[in-house]
């Protein structure tokens, strides 16, 4: 598989999709993940094959929607689509695979469970035949970079993804207060940090992640010297 290209455009249209078409591919899945860099929460990961019978105006990287607009566009997607697939990473698994594998892990579960299978697939930046052998990856893809932006079917799973997991980080926000999540959907805000150094990590924090890691050390500490 070749290492994943540039296009040089940041313009979110159909051409990679139609290039796969060209091709002799009909079912065309892209995925995206979100929640990538926050120090807690799950990460959540998505797939989606959209119908160029119905198209839908407006689909683009999600971290240029607004929250409203990609609620919107999240309804209409989930109507067209062929098929989609969200699934989420927790935090504990992303501590164990490490964000990197967790991300694609996310992609790899989503993509597995489209019903009906992608024929090709587009992803944003991530090869996918790097996971573990177990898993293998025999359906043929593309990884692009800067996907998001450039694919309308990576944008729509990264919306995909986007909202399921904004949705869930208001959940948490009414088990943790504290943090502010519902505003900062758990990213390094100051707030957020600021109600680290006060009240520590709570159990969905993402206990690799510095600075979350730095607030851990004294509890270490405290359990070797006993």
């Amino acid at each position: 598989m070749p290492p994943p290209q540039d296009s040089g455009k940041f313009e979110c249209t159909r051409k990679l999709e139609d290039e796969a078409f060209r091709e002799g591919w009909r079912l065309v899945a892209g995925c995206d993940e979100a929640g990538r860099g926050a120090l807690l929460g799950p990460l959540y990961a998505a797939a989606v094959i959209l119908d160029p019978q119905k198209p839908i105006q407006g689909v683009d990287d999600s971290k240029k929607l607004t929250a409203r607009r990609r609620e919107s566009l999240a309804g209409e997607i989930t109507a067209k689509a062929v098929a989609f697939q969200v699934v989420s990473i927790s935090a504990a698994e992303v501590d164990t695979l490490n964000v990197y594998e967790a991300s694609r892990q996310g992609m790899i579960r989503a993509l597995k469970n489209l019903d009906p299978a992608p024929e090709y697939i587009l992803t944003d930046a991530m090869p996918l035949d790097g996971a573990p052998k177990a898993t293998g990856w025999p359906i043929p893809y593309r990884a692009i970079i800067h996907g998001d932006a450039l694919s309308v079917s990576i944008a729509a799973a990264s919306i995909l993804a986007k909202v399921a997991r904004d949705a869930h980080l208001r959940e948490l926000d009414r088990l943790y207060p504290q943090y502010g999540l519902a505003g900062n959907k758990g990213y390094g805000t100051r707030q957020h940090l600021e109600a680290l150094a006060v009240y520590g990590p709570c159990p969905e924090h993402r206990k690799t992640y510095q600075p979350v890691k730095d607030y851990l050390l004294p509890l270490f500490r405290f359990s070797d010297a006993r």
